[in-house]
């Protein structure tokens, strides 16, 4: 079967090609540029959890050394200290576990050593075709794959199974396909520095409202990196505000001098300005090609991180492409991956556009209302540490991959279509692992809650109890699935058995072992169950969008017969 094309080598683009080289599925990456990216130590990437987690099973286990995990967020606002919440820091205790009480870190590091890392894994993968200097100017679909042409200097055509743009914010695979990119433009603009300094808070984040210093404005924001260096962003007017050196380097003397009592001794690194926008396409999936990451929406205010989204989008995506790959046509599971994802990003946009009116509001009777700052925190918070409606991992509650409600469904700490726990897991043969760790194979995981197993010879809790019963249904499954054993899951009592999808998200959980509904659920997750009520209402909402765009139907078929044409 031939490969994936993946258009665009940026992160999105590069860990979608390693994650389904970890599934077996081999691609072509077509890179516009030639392979470099010039070092901004100002253009830096907030990776939550589970992001961060995937980059290490990609190969990426070094980015803890180029980025920081915060040891803790500090609010203040004018002269006060709103809030300080203390954080990780990645540190774990003796048994290796993460600090009981405390929220995790997210992991902050410049987007270049990003790059640079997931380039290095990629050049070691053999799946993987890595081909600089490859814009595409065409692209045909047929109903057995897809062919797309790149022009000079490495003018050729590539012929793939299916295709995904992953080549930001001006896709030229979206413009190909003629899908509409709506939204907000400008919702904010920041005015950036990367700078080494000695800071009152080392290793804290540090987001400050009104300070009180003439060229404060609304908001700064102080993040720490590696070595020393800090990433600070100053929230500017809407519009009109010319950012010139000089401008910059008053901003960071009066900062400074207001956090430390007077300036201290910096040394400048890298200045900028980044603006915002919000936008979401509106089809994530024509026939055999999808959009990812910055080609398929943008966000980015009050906290909130695109790249992480984008990054969700690949993983997603990857054991879906992966399937249909190895095992044929999967309409239901591909069609998933924008009735996930573009409904998780589109309610990420939702919270963000209905926050903004009340954080950027200015001044009037809200700024008297008890409280009123303190919430104003919390929600900025939220999208700066991934919480709530603004942070958050994804939950896939409504998804079509959902299996129908059944009596054997029991309640666990994770609702379904919720990222499990991270959980410590033993094998069969005895090894143990952290459940991320198995996750992203492309095949599901049974997973029981036997307390006692780490503790017993694996060679008693084998035969003994449920096991040998639930090890007979695990082999019955659709596909290959895997069979792990916890000591103990959050809000589940022993016996439980949960089954999860390949990137680790809860597609139900049952009280005890039970095979019939086990295997319904394990086929719905894969894109098996009979079509229901969420599907249908998909399918309608993407008829109403073709015929705002003047009809599907003919979309479809101009595809098509352009597809014919070429291969004539």
């Amino acid at each position: 079967m031939d490969p994936v094309i993946v258009v665009g080598a940026g992160p999105v683009g590069l860990t979608l090609s390693l994650a389904l080289a970890a599934q077996g599925v081999p691609s072509v990456l077509l890179d516009e540029g030639s392979g470099t990216e010039e070092p901004r130590p100002a253009r830096t990437v907030v990776l939550r959890e589970d992001t961060a987690d995937l980059m290490g099973r990609l190969g990426c286990r070094e980015l803890d050394r180029v980025g920081l995990r915060w040891t803790g967020w500090r609010s203040m606002r004018r002269k006060q200290s709103v809030r300080e919440m203390p954080l990780s820091g990645g540190r774990p205790d003796e048994e290796g576990e993460p600090l009981p009480g405390l929220l995790p870190s997210p992991l902050h590091l410049p987007q270049h050593e990003l790059s640079t890392a997931l380039r290095a894994a990629v050049d070691k993968e053999p799946l993987v075709r890595l081909v600089p200097m490859s814009r595409i100017d065409t692209l045909e679909q047929d109903r057995d794959g897809i062919t797309v042409h790149t022009r000079e200097p490495g003018s050729t055509w590539w012929r793939g199974s299916y295709l995904v743009g992953c080549d930001g914010a001006r896709s030229t695979v979206r413009k190909l396909l003629d899908i509409r990119f709506p939204g907000r433009t400008a919702v904010e603009r920041h005015a950036v520095a990367a700078l080494r300094a000695e800071l009152p808070w080392p290793d804290e984040a540090v987001l400050h409202r009104q300070p009180p210093w003439r060229t404060g404005g609304e908001e700064v924001s102080a993040r720490p990196l590696p070595n020393g260096v800090w990433r600070l962003d100053w929230l500017l007017p809407p519009r009109g505000e010319l950012v010139t050196p000089e401008a910059v380097i008053t901003r960071i003397r009066d900062t400074l001098a207001g956090w430390c009592g007077e300036t201290p001794a910096y040394e400048l690194l890298d200045t900028g300005v980044h603006t915002l926008h919000h936008r979401l396409a509106r089809r994530w999936r024509k026939q055999r090609a999808f959009l990812a990451g910055d080609a398929a929406h943008l966000l980015g205010a009050l906290g909130t991180q695109g790249l992480d989204e984008g990054i969700r989008d690949a993983e997603n995506l990857a054991w879906k492409l992966a399937h249909a790959w190895h095992h044929g046509p999967a309409e239901q599971l591909l069609d998933s991956y924008q009735a996930e994802r573009r409904a998780a990003v589109a309610a990420r946009l939702r919270a963000a556009d209905q926050s903004l009116p009340i954080l950027r509001g200015g001044g009037g009777l809200r700024t008297l209302v008890p409280g009123a700052a303190r919430g104003h925190d919390t929600l900025l918070a939220d999208g700066h540490l991934g919480r709530g409606a603004l942070g958050a991992p994804p939950s896939y509650s409504h998804s079509p991959l959902s299996p129908p409600h059944a009596e054997a469904h029991t309640v666990v700490g994770t609702p379904p279509g919720a990222p499990v726990a991270d959980v410590t897991v033993a094998a069969p043969d005895g090894t143990t692992a952290r459940l991320r760790e198995r996750l992203g194979q492309g095949h599901p995981l049974v997973i029981l809650v036997a307390p006692g197993t780490g503790v017993w010879d694996r060679r008693h809790w084998q035969t003994a109890g449920v096991m040998p019963r639930l090890t007979d249904a695990v082999a019955a499954l659709p596909g290959t699935t895997e069979l792990l054993v916890t000591e103990s899951y959050p809000g589940a009592s022993a016996h439980t058995v949960l089954l999860v999808r390949p990137d680790g998200h809860l597609v139900a959980a049952f009280g005890g072992v039970r095979p019939a509904e086990l295997f319904t659920a394990a086929q719905a997750a894969l894109g098996g169950a009979p079509r229901d009520g969420r599907e249908r209402a998909t399918e309608e909402d993407e008829e109403s969008e073709g015929r705002e765009s003047g009809g599907e139907k003919g979309s479809r078929a101009r595809v098509h017969a352009e597809g014919t044409a070429g291969h004539r």
